[in-house]
């Protein structure tokens, strides 16, 4: 009972956040709790079943959990290859590749533990699975209320519509990934034009230093070609990160007086943390999501979730530090088998 107690405290609790504000990281963590708890008090249920039953069951999950594990390591392994044969091995396409090697890694660490007598090494361990257990905590959290966020939709009419830039093709040229950004902004266009009431877009993107043109300019080109009067572009030119992207389309956006609703259009992945950096800035719009090729939303997503992780850097380096001192410590003194 206390188990599911906790859970019902967790949900009320995800309720209030969602209705104060739907970007705050903090409602994906009360949510991972609520579900946690309950997943607790089911399982609580579940030994007052036959012995026999139970006894199966904890026969079958470990060894299920670590095929489900290894897996999952696998897929991520053969997608980040396929990432950098797709996309190149820069550096933001070798997470997927990355997080799957430092799952076969950690599988190997335990196995090594389990059967080599070493306190050194079953200290690393216990210190090593605490703190992928916590990381494994929130990017589940993060997934599912990040699907959940991104399933909403603009019920209301807005005065703008914020779309945010990504780097051009040979330094001039929109790539399918942005001109899925400005084709979905331009849908939300065309239904409020069609009842009269079309909003401004805003593309944001400044010049990189390998692009010959801003990547505004190159946006408010494509917007032009599939039918957008120019009138109802406005081009922010300046930004070179997310957080640019909003707090520069904010100054355009309040220029025009307060009050004022937006929405805001990037990629599937980009969607949460985009929404996290639009309520930091001040931005009162909610964030929308536009079509990403399935082989690269994996390493696009672990990116996303790393970054909104260094938006907490303190807390979450505390709570990592701690979790490693227990868990090496509770490896260390664990009786050898």
């Amino acid at each position: 009972m206390p188990a599911y107690a906790l859970a019902f405290a967790f949900l009320v609790a995800f309720a209030v956040g969602v209705r104060s504000d739907r970007r705050r990281f903090g409602n994906a963590v009360l949510l991972g709790l609520a579900v946690l708890f309950l997943a607790v008090g089911v399982l609580g249920a579940l030994a007052g079943l036959p012995a026999a039953v139970t006894d199966a069951a904890a026969a079958a999950i470990p060894p299920a959990a670590a095929l489900g594990l290894l897996a999952v390591a696998v897929y991520l392994v053969a997608n980040g290859v396929t990432v950098v044969r797709q996309e190149g091995a820069r550096t933001s396409n070798l997470f997927s590749l990355a997080l799957g090697l430092a799952i076969l890694g950690l599988i190997a660490l335990l196995l090594a533990a389990e059967h080599l007598d070493s306190r050194a090494l079953r200290a690393a361990a216990g210190g090593v699975l605490l703190i992928a257990g916590y990381l494994a905590f929130l990017f589940l959290c993060y997934l599912g209320y990040a699907a959940l966020y991104g399933s909403l939709t603009v019920r209301r009419d807005v005065d703008f519509v914020v779309v945010l830039g990504a780097g051009l093709l040979d330094g001039d040229q929109v790539p399918p990934l942005l001109a899925n950004r400005l084709d979905r902004a331009w849908g939300l266009y065309q239904v409020q034009a069609a009842r009269g009431r079309p909003p401004t877009m805003i593309v944001s993107g400044g010049k990189g230093t390998d692009e010959r043109i801003p990547e505004s300019q190159a946006m408010a080109d494509h917007l032009v070609a599939r039918g957008c009067p120019p009138g109802r572009i406005e081009q922010e030119n300046r930004s070179r990160t997310t957080e640019e992207n909003l707090a520069f389309s904010r100054e355009l956006m309040e220029r025009h007086g307060p009050g004022y609703r937006c929405a805001v259009v990037t990629s599937t992945f980009h969607v949460f943390r985009s929404a996290v950096l639009a309520r930091r800035a001040g931005v009162p719009g909610q964030v929308l999501g536009a079509h990403t090729a399935a082989y690269y939303w994996p390493s696009a997503v672990i990116r996303e979730f790393v970054a909104v992780l260094a938006l907490y850097a303190p807390l979450n380096a505390g709570v990592v530090a701690l979790l490693g001192i227990l868990g090496a410590v509770a490896g260390w003194s664990a009786p050898v088998p």
